[in-house]
């Protein structure tokens, strides 16, 4: 499962990590990637999402359904 948030649409971020004497190596920076379930009363189940840590915190705070109605606009299958 790659690193990618099914809300915000989040994915990892490349650069690069440089010593103390200054090489540089390539590098991932990969978000805060959680599983979660919630329970959709409207459909009667449960649904796993992969989400960052910052999108549990907006599901928190607009609901489930309103999420999944976000995640299934940007084209995603819940």
């Amino acid at each position: 499962m790659s690193a990618h948030c099914q809300l915000t649409g989040a994915k990892p971020g490349f650069g690069n990590a440089i010593s103390h004497s200054h090489r540089r190596t390539p590098r991932r920076f990969d978000p805060n990637i959680q599983h979660k379930r919630y329970r959709l009363p409207g459909e009667g189940r449960t649904v796993r999402l992969t989400l960052s840590a910052r999108a549990i915190r907006t599901v928190d705070s607009i609901g489930i359904e309103a999420a999944v109605a976000r995640i299934r606009a940007r084209g995603g299958k819940v």
